[in-house]
């Protein structure tokens, strides 16, 4: 069992660790396989910022980055080369004017600015898809109007004068909540033509039968309408 010096202790590092963070970009983690780094370069990346960041340690030794990795400097400075190769890190030297010295650190740059790359391509990716399913969305908005309009137009026709607001509302509330088809509606308005009740209450009843008796379509309510007309429901 821990004594309560050891527990104390223990506190003591948790609360050190949580009080010495270093900031990880999360694209880092996010797109480092897209970027063809390898498991070891991230964390050597990461070494790199925790060196920066938390113990402000701008250029570490070999020996320093070896230590905390567990690997040799040759195989460090192996992965330098690479990254600094392919533009995810530079070496930049820098003058302290006050204290008159010349140091050099690790420049990280070229990593962020691929990563942003990425983090942009993902996005402009996103507004795409967003644009064309606005797009699609449009244009099936478009095709539903045209078709009521084209509906109204067929009503007014038979009816021999302009339909009502009450009447074009009832027409679209048939197509967008009961979700009649637009071929079933002009079947039951032909219905009520050649039965001569032209108005909307008996189409209404027409179309609600229909859906009564799982009529879906054209062929479906002909068959009925026959079995009806002949006696034989």
């Amino acid at each position: 069992m821990e004594d309560t010096g050891s527990k104390a202790w223990i506190n003591g590092a948790a609360y050190g660790m949580t009080s010495g963070t270093a900031q990880l970009p999360y694209a880092l983690l996010r797109y480092y396989h897209q970027l063809g780094l390898s498991d070891a370069e991230v964390l050597l990346l990461i070494q790199l910022l925790g060196f920066q960041q938390a113990e402000f340690n701008e250029f570490p030794t070999l020996e320093e980055l070896g230590g905390r990795m567990g690997l040799p400097p040759e195989g460090i400075a192996r992965m330098l080369q690479r990254l600094m190769k392919d533009g995810y890190v530079a070496i930049d030297e820098h003058r302290d004017e006050e204290r008159d010295i010349q140091y050099e650190r690790y420049d990280l740059h070229g990593l962020f600015a691929r990563l942003a790359t990425c983090v942009a391509e993902d996005v402009a990716a996103i507004q795409k898809q967003q644009l064309e399913h606005n797009a699609r969305s449009n244009s099936n908005s478009v095709q539903i109007e045209e078709e009521e309009r084209n509906m109204f137009s067929i009503f007014e026709k038979e009816f021999g004068r302009p339909l009502s607001p009450m009447e074009c509302e009832t027409i679209s509330s048939w197509l967008d909540q009961d979700r009649y088809q637009e071929e079933l509606i002009l079947m039951a308005l032909k219905e009520a033509v050649f039965a001569g009740k032209v108005h909307f209450r008996y189409i209404d009843r027409i179309l609600l039968e229909w859906s009564r008796n799982r009529v879906k379509s054209v062929q479906d309510a002909k068959a009925y309408t026959q079995r009806f007309r002949s006696g034989g429901r």
